[in-house]
């Protein structure tokens, strides 16, 4: 399996295991975490190689976003990157513990935080990615402080299957009454 990291992000891939842990080991399957989703998708658009599978977990969406919230989003992060950086991180892991996501941070570029706001979902590469037999499985938190999960599902459910968990956040976790991660399955297992 192929995994593309979300911003400021790098080796977060077991965050995930109960979703991608049956794949990793399975060359036909791309997966990406929001900003590397769109990077899986452009991915699995481009290559000529077998994919039978493209997992987007909590997939970057901005439409619908004004124009001033991202150009906003962009100064602060030109502003204080590293406590841009902690809030955003903050948010991502809500409503798990930021501490999940810290040993995975990593420093970007301001130009990555531009692609990932400004980012356009290409229906036509989505379709053409399913017309060719490839299953686009998209897994979104309904807690989440990053995206619209609601706008993201209802737009995906229209290139493949979308599962919209309602007690998680933008990292597919939950977090008790103290904010720290749950020790049991997301998946009411």
């Amino acid at each position: 399996m192929r995994f593309f990291s979300g911003f400021s992000l790098k080796g977060e891939a077991a965050l995930f295991d109960e979703i991608i842990a049956p794949y990793s080991d399975n060359p036909y399957v791309v997966a990406g975490f929001s900003y590397g989703a769109m990077k899986a998708v452009e991915y699995v658009y481009g290559t000529q190689e077998r994919i039978d599978r493209v997992i987007l977990l909590s997939p970057s969406f901005f439409r619908g976003r004004s124009e001033a919230f991202k150009k906003a989003q962009i100064r602060y992060y030109k502003k204080d990157a590293e406590k841009y950086l902690d809030r955003f991180l903050e948010n991502a892991a809500f409503p798990a513990s930021k501490t999940l996501l810290q040993p995975y941070a990593v420093n970007a570029a301001p130009e990555e935080l531009e692609a990932l706001l400004r980012y356009e979902w290409p229906e036509s590469k989505l379709e053409a990615i399913a017309r060719r037999g490839t299953l686009i499985e998209t897994y979104l938190g309904k807690e989440d402080r990053i995206i619209d999960a609601e706008a993201a599902h209802a737009f995906f459910r229209n290139f493949g299957e979308s599962y919209l968990f309602k007690p998680y956040g933008h990292i597919l976790h939950e977090g008790d009454e103290s904010g720290e991660n749950q020790s049991r399955s997301r998946y009411g297992e």
